[in-house]
């Protein structure tokens, strides 16, 4: 695959060259006599905006207390012994917890105005990772596959979609969709190292091609085709020379010092390497937010780790004239109570909380929405969850309302409802 430049950088293997990416509008719409010549050619002009863009979503596993966060309550009763600080956009205030973020708060969007019904850790995160309650009767894709389904290059050698700690899959897309998880950020993914020829493998390869294909023919072709899929990919990202994005041990000391030596420090880099090599959506979480008990010292020790890592992330991908098309979303499943508990916690509290965007289309330096001064409501401009992710979308120019066909033949929008929050947008 040839390279491209965007935002003056040449970045290899950013998802479509412009000769895809054109034909992959122009050919079956030409050949059905579907589009007329300007539709063509606005069509064409969309797929050209899309190519390269990117999402970084950094999950704040448990549930992030705002309060100590991105929406801090000083001198109330709901605020605790938590400070508020100076950002680099007068008139924003964050916690004391985060003094990174507040130096690239130009190019940062607060959203204190997020809302939800789901209070619970398993129904609420499935909630923020797919734009939908869960059913029995179908598992919905989360918004890294949707996104992944659109944007991602299905040549690539490298996986589109990858997860640094276990996230919600595919759903019913099916595996083409799922993410590649990656257990220790920094090393090389297990199991990539090749243990033999590449002519030995091949004809391994085509042995158990010739096995399977003897299986499907049993009645088995829908789990042949779906473990063929699966295999292939792993196939491309052993054989390639690609693998190494996965190994941080080329970027300078210095750099590595200032993401963290951390779990989550490394995730970032790595997240950011691979957008630059052309993944689609990298998910970093960050665990044990969920603070019941002790909220003020273990938010401080989570922030610890996170602050820093996420403050560089987005002034690398700045730095590297990555971040107009690489979308940073920092957010958990909920927010936590104003109400301090005798375990000097709070506890789960989705009725308002609070989240941060960066780049890839959001214009930064701002706040949107708004809490109370308690904390306990949102004050004005809520943000439902089918809002944040059409936005989203929108930033991204994935369509929100492309449907796909669930297992029960129920056609499913990738956004089911919501408004675009245009004043987020550049």
């Amino acid at each position: 695959m040839g390279t491209h430049l965007i935002d003056s950088v040449r970045v290899e293997r950013s998802g479509f060259t412009r000769r895809r990416a054109l034909q992959a509008v122009s050919g079956s719409a030409l050949a059905a006599g579907t589009l007329g010549f300007r539709d063509l050619m606005a069509e064409q002009a969309a797929a050209l905006r899309r190519q390269g863009r990117a999402m970084i979503l950094l999950w704040m596993q448990g549930g992030p207390s705002q309060f100590e966060t991105l929406d801090p309550k000083p001198g109330t009763d709901s605020g605790g012994p938590t400070e508020a600080i100076r950002t680099a956009v007068p008139g924003i205030h964050i916690a004391d917890n985060l003094p990174r973020l507040a130096e690239v708060m130009k190019d940062v969007a607060i959203i204190r105005s997020m809302t939800s019904r789901e209070g619970s850790h398993p129904r609420a995160s499935y909630q923020m990772h797919t734009g939908y309650i869960p059913a029995g009767s179908v598992k919905h894709p989360s918004l890294g596959s949707t996104i992944t389904q659109q944007l991602g290059d299905p040549d690539s050698e490298l996986p589109s979609f990858v997860s640094i700690g276990s996230t919600q899959g595919a759903g019913f897309l099916g595996t083409e969709y799922d993410p590649f998880s990656v257990a220790n950020p920094g090393q090389l993914p297990s199991n990539v190292a090749l243990t033999t020829s590449r002519e030995r493998f091949g004809r391994r390869r085509r042995l158990l091609d010739r096995l399977e294909t003897r299986f499907a023919e049993t009645g088995a072709k829908p789990l042949v085709e779906s473990h063929q899929a699966i295999y292939g990919k792993s196939t491309r990202l052993v054989l390639s020379p690609e693998v190494r994005a996965f190994d941080i041990s080329d970027e300078k000391p210095s750099l590595r010092s200032r993401y963290g030596d951390s779990r989550f420090g490394r995730g970032c880099l790595l997240a950011r390497r691979l957008v630059e090599h052309g993944v689609t959506f990298v998910e970093v979480r960050s665990g044990n937010w969920d603070t019941h008990q002790d909220n003020f010292e273990r938010t401080a020790e989570q922030a610890a780790e996170v602050d820093p890592a996420t403050a560089t992330l987005i002034a690398d991908l700045k730095d590297r004239g990555l971040l107009e098309r690489t979308l940073v979303v920092w957010m958990g499943e909920f927010g936590r109570t104003p109400k301090i508990n005798p375990r000097n916690g709070r506890d789960h509290h989705p009725r308002v909380f609070s989240l941060a965007m960066a780049g890839g289309g959001i214009r930064g330096g701002q706040v949107f929405g708004a809490s109370t001064a308690t904390g306990s409501n949102v004050e004005h401009s809520p943000v439902t969850v089918q809002d944040l992710f059409r936005t989203i979308c929108t930033a991204l120019h994935v369509d929100p309302d492309h449907e796909n066909i669930s297992p029960l033949g129920r056609p499913l929008k990738v956004v089911d409802g919501g408004t675009v929050l245009s004043d987020l947008l550049s």
